[in-house]
């Protein structure tokens, strides 16, 4: 295993992103969010697009896992091997990009996108997952980091309630040890997250409910007004 995933092992990553439109969304806010959730404890953060990826890069000492979110349907995250490549450029220790199975813009698969970002960067590689089978697949290739981001974005697995702690559980005793498997989707809470790290992951990023006012806010907000 990558010293850089086993100093992940039992620790919380936080995913530090706003959306298009949002007030927040601006490089250097990230990078404040990234310091501030450094000093609460995160081991590493994760950060999307290019900017972002440089400007929290210089604010924080733990490892940035870097992505690139394109396109509105479909693959979105770090959907190519030019994103991919780009993402690395960019000074990302980590590089996190779609590991399902569908296709991706580039036409190229996985396993190619992989082979030809490993010819560049020797740093770990994180897999987005929406699967067991996807997973696997990804673990096989010698994907350094599994999570199951995507579980419930895709018609491959029901949306639930909260983290999909079953898909954790069923991936926890099936994934190989070479590989970091990473609970991240709809943690909300810190029972969610304590509830992941109960089911088998080896680590928990959590996004949401730490770095975006906007929908912490909607949610005391419809607590207060809805019946």
């Amino acid at each position: 295993m990558h010293p850089m995933t086993a100093a992940l092992e039992h620790t919380l990553i936080v995913s530090c992103q706003a959306y298009p439109g949002e007030p927040m969304r601006d490089p250097r806010t990230m990078a404040q969010i990234a310091a501030a959730v450094q000093a609460g404890g995160a081991a590493a953060v994760r950060a999307q697009g290019l900017e972002d990826i440089r400007q929290v890069k210089d604010a924080v000492d733990i490892p940035v896992i870097g992505i690139w979110k394109d396109g509105d349907q479909g693959v979105l995250i770090t959907p190519t091997l030019d994103h991919a490549l780009a993402v690395v450029d960019a000074g990302a220790d980590i590089l996190a990009l779609d590991g399902t199975t569908r296709p991706r813009p580039d036409s190229r698969t996985l396993e190619q996108t992989l082979t030809a970002v490993r010819r560049r960067f020797d740093g770990p590689i994180m897999a987005d997952c929406d699967s067991v089978e996807s997973a696997h697949i990804a673990a096989d290739l010698g994907a350094d980091i599994v999570g199951t981001t995507l579980a419930g974005y895709t018609p491959a697995r029901a949306t639930t309630i909260g983290p999909d702690l079953r898909l954790v559980e069923e991936l926890a005793q099936a994934l190989p040890t070479t590989a970091l498997l990473v609970a991240e989707g709809r943690v909300q809470t810190p029972a969610h997250a304590a509830a992941a790290r109960a089911a088998g992951a080896r680590a928990v990023v959590v996004g949401t409910a730490i770095t975006h006012p906007t929908t912490l806010t909607t949610w005391f907000h419809r607590a207060l007004t809805q019946p």
